[in-house]
C-alpha cells in the first residue's frame, strides 16, 4: 500500500496536480516529509496539507483485523491450500502430498548434489496436465546460475512420462509454458520480481522457482558466518507472491563452512548436537545452508540434500513457522 498512487487515491485534482508537479508521487514519498516541509514544497496551506495526509494515511494504511477475521482468514487458506506432488512417495508422505502452496520451500546442499535437476523435473510437473497428477499451468524459472536446460528436462520427462511425449507436439507444448528469467544482479533480480507479479495476473502461473538464490549475493560473502546483506525486501516481497496467488515457490540455496560456535544457532541437517556427532561419518556435517538465520527464519519448509555412498539424498527436512 505504501507503493499506492496519489493520483489514484481520489484527491481533489487541484493538489493531486501539485503533488505530481513536485514529484511526489507514492504514499510513501508524502507520508515520508512532515507537514510544515509539505507545506513548503508544495507551497498551500497547512489545512490543504493536513487534509491531504489524512486522505492519503487513511487509503494506504491497512484496514484493522480482528482475532477472528485473522483466524477465519487462515482457515480459508488453509482450506485452499494444495500441494505440488514431487513424485517421490517418501517425500510427498513427509509432505502432507508434496510442495505445498502459498508458502517458501528451500532446497538446500552442495553444487553437484541435484538441486537444479529436482527444480527441473517440479517444472515439469507443474506443466502437467492434470491427469498425470500436474498443475497445467505455466511456470516462471529464474535461473540466475544458468543452469537451466531444456534438453535435460525433456529428458527427465520423457522418462518420467513416456506416455505424455507419445502425444503430438505434447513436448512442445510443456516447453512453452515455462518461462526462463535470467537476472545477471540483485537489481535485474528485483526487476524480474515485478514482472512476476505482473505475470500472475495476466498467465496462470502455478510455480516459481528460483535458482539460486545464494548467487546472486555471492561477493558478499566471507569464508564462515555471512555479512550483512539487503534481501529483506526480496524476502517480503517473495513470501507475499506465494501468499497472495496461493502457488508454491521453491528456492535453491547454496551451503558454507561452518564456524564452531554456529552448532548451537541451527545445523545445515536440522539435527541435534549429538545426532550431527553420530552422523558426521557419513555426511558433511561442517556444512551450514548459506544466506543466514534471517533467510532461515523466512523459510517455511527446508529440504536439505547430502550425498551419501555416491546417491544424492534428501536427508532431512524442516518446517518453518507459518505466521
Amino acid at each position: 500500500m505504501a507503493n499506492k498512487l496519489i493520483n489514484q487515491m481520489g484527491l481533489p485534482r487541484s493538489i493531486a496536480n501539485i503533488f505530481a508537479a513536485r514529484n511526489i508521487n507514492t504514499a510513501k514519498e508524502a507520508l515520508s516529509l512532515t507537514e510544515f516541509e509539505l507545506m513548503e514544497l508544495l507551497d498551500v496551506g497547512l489545512s490543504e496539507v493536513a487534509s491531504a495526509v489524512a486522505h492519503i494515511s487513511e487509503i494506504a494504511s491497512p484496514p484493522y483485523q480482528t482475532v477472528l477475521s485473522l483466524m477465519e482468514q487462515r482457515l480459508q487458506n488453509e482450506h485452499l491450500a494444495g500441494h505440488l506432488s514431487t513424485c517421490l512417495k517418501g517425500l510427498d508422505e513427509a509432505l502432507f502430498g508434496g510442495i505445498p502452496f502459498g508458502v517458501l520451500t528451500e532446497l538446500v546442499g552442495p553444487a553437484g548434489i541435484g538441486k537444479t535437476q529436482f527444480c527441473l523435473k517440479l517444472s515439469f510437473l507443474a506443466a502437467l496436465p492434470p491427469s498425470y497428477g500436474g498443475l497445467a499451468g505455466r511456470v516462471i524459472y529464474i535461473d540466475v546460475e544458468y543452469k537451466f536446460s531444456s534438453r535435460r528436462m525433456i529428458e527427465i520427462g520423457m522418462r518420467s512420462f513416456p506416455d505424455v511425449f507419445q502425444k503430438k507436439d505434447m513436448a512442445k507444448e510443456m516447453a512453452g509454458r515455462i518461462l526462463v528469467l535470467r537476472p545477471a544482479s540483485l537489481s535485474e533480480f528485483t526487476e524480474s520480481l515485478h514482472k512476476i507479479k505482473v505475470s500472475l495476473l495476466e498467465q496462470e502461473i502455478k510455480l516459481v522457482i528460483i535458482d539460486s538464490m545464494a548467487a546472486l549475493i555471492t561477493g558478499e560473502y566471507e569464508q564462515g558466518a555471512p555479512k550483512q546483506h539487503s534481501l529483506g525486501w526480496h524476502i517480503s516481497f517473495i513470501k507475499s507472491i506465494a501468499e497472495f496467488a496461493r502457488i508454491p515457490i521453491v528456492v535453491t540455496n547454496q551451503v558454507r563452512s561452518r564456524n564452531r560456535n554456529e552448532v548451537s544457532h541451527y545445523s545445515f541437517q536440522g539435527l541435534s548436537c549429538s545426532e550431527i556427532q553420530e552422523c558426521s561419518s557419513g555426511y558433511d556435517s561442517h556444512l551450514v545452508a548459506a544466506l543466514g538465520v534471517h533467510w532461515a527464519h523466512s523459510v517455511t519448509i527446508r529440504l536439505v540434500l547430502e550425498a551419501k555412498s555416491g546417491h544424492s539424498d534428501i536427508i532431512s527436512y524442516q518446517l518453518g513457522k507459518q505466521q
